[in-house]
């Protein structure tokens, strides 16, 4: 795992936790990075390494998680766009190349059709394509459809951080796949005392962000991107089934057509390592690259 550092970003109601992996040479390119519903800037560590310093990447954790989770609401997919503008303001760079994993990939593309100034192309990876949520379904029932298992993590406590790590090395979207950089990151998540960690993120963000992610203005923002965007979607999904969230027939349905997001199927990886594992880390690393003009 590279070094970073942590800085922070005066944002509405307080100051976002912000990581910053510098690149090797003044003036480098600066890309800005999200990370997904339940997670932390540092699910971003392996892309960091694979960059190898050719760019500076910065990747805040959002309102409601890890070093922001004191940050109180409103929260929701708006809220964390208008966080992330700030950030790419308190930059001072101009422009910034925006990546978004997961519920980040929508943050990304609502931020980037709200702050149209402070953004260029876009990555999104395995989110940011929306689909109506089923109308038949309570929003309860439509967070336990979608973040079942994650939510019911975030109720959990744990007596020590062996055993959240034996937790997630239990998943099966894991499975052959831990490394350093994943038990960094998974362990950024915990707070509070022996034997009775538990996770930072306030479930009361992690619903509400959930639920925004079917409103109109987050599932029409890829229709409406001023920038090119690029999806790298993943081939397996959140427990490492067969099923990813996106295939070449969702995908269809979605009519891309109509957009500026081309569609890229990343092979043999899952949800979660589509970000954190080699193969997917590489792919996002070689898209962020040339992006950036490196």
């Amino acid at each position: 795992m590279i070094a970073y550092e942590e800085v922070r970003v005066p944002v509405a109601g307080g100051e976002l936790a912000v990581l910053r992996w510098p690149a090797r040479e003044p003036g480098a390119p600066v890309v800005l990075a999200l990370h997904g519903i339940t997670a932390n800037a540092l699910s971003w560590g392996p892309v960091a390494r694979l960059l190898d310093g050719r760019v500076t990447l910065v990747a805040p954790d959002l309102r409601g998680r890890a070093g922001s989770s004191s940050l109180p609401g409103p929260y929701g997919i708006a809220a964390h766009a208008d966080d992330v503008a700030a950030v790419a303001a308190a930059l001072g760079t101009g422009r910034v190349v925006l990546a978004g994993h997961s519920m980040g990939a929508f943050v990304a593309a609502l931020a980037a059709v709200r702050h149209p100034e402070r953004f260029g192309p876009l990555l999104l990876v395995d989110g940011g394509i929306g689909f109506p949520a089923p109308t038949h379904l309570a929003p309860d029932e439509l967070m336990t459809a979608v973040i079942g298992p994650a939510m019911d993590r975030l109720s959990m406590t744990f007596p020590d951080r062996a055993a959240y790590r034996s937790f997630w090395q239990a998943h099966p979207a894991f499975a052959d796949a831990w490394s350093d950089e994943v038990d960094a990151y998974i362990q950024r998540d915990l707070t509070g005392e022996e034997p009775a960690l538990r996770s930072t993120c306030r479930i009361e963000a992690v619903r509400t962000d959930g639920i925004g992610l079917f409103d109109e203005e987050v599932l029409t923002a890829v229709r409406k991107l001023p920038v090119p965007a690029t999806l790298l979607w993943a081939q397996r999904g959140l427990m490492g089934e067969e099923q990813g969230l996106y295939d070449e027939s969702r995908l269809a349905a979605a009519d891309l057509g109509g957009t500026r997001v081309t569609p890229v199927a990343v092979r043999g990886v899952n949800h979660y390592t589509v970000l954190t594992g080699d193969a997917g880390g590489r792919e996002i690393a070689r898209r962020l690259l040339d992006l950036s003009g490196v």
